[in-house]
């Protein structure tokens, strides 16, 4: 069974991907993978994962969202996590997982905006 790709898009110089189906292991392998070939592909200086309707993760798929946003500043890419439903804040927390360096915002409009905001006040201007 071929895993379901999460569809990437490109906004300028910034990455969205908004979850909107339930992730299994072998499709969240997949979307790490996919994402950061495109950030390296497209040098992206933001980008946002939204999480607007996944209402529940397991550790595994909580430690990649975790891993994504790690590998991603590596490469350079400023990276906001959009949507949180309150369960999964919970799950995250209670794994004991942090995000440092990753903003929040409750949905992908101001996820957009602080993104902006941060990439202009860092003065990021060239990649």
């Amino acid at each position: 069974m071929e895993s379901l790709r999460i569809p990437i898009l490109k906004i300028g110089d910034v990455l969205i991907a908004s979850i909107q189906t339930t992730l299994h292991d072998s499709s969240a392998v997949q979307f790490k993978d996919d994402l950061l070939q495109r950030i390296f592909e497209t040098r992206a200086r933001g980008l946002i994962v939204d999480l607007t309707a996944v209402e529940v993760v397991d550790s595994f798929i909580a430690r990649l969202i975790s891993d994504i946003a790690s590998m991603a500043g590596l490469m350079g890419t400023r990276v906001v996590i959009t949507g949180l439903q309150p369960a999964v804040a919970i799950t995250l927390v209670e794994l004991g997982l942090e995000l440092p360096q990753v903003l929040t915002a409750l949905n992908l409009e101001k996820g957009l905006a602080a993104l902006q905001r941060q990439v202009e006040e860092s003065g990021d201007g060239a990649r």
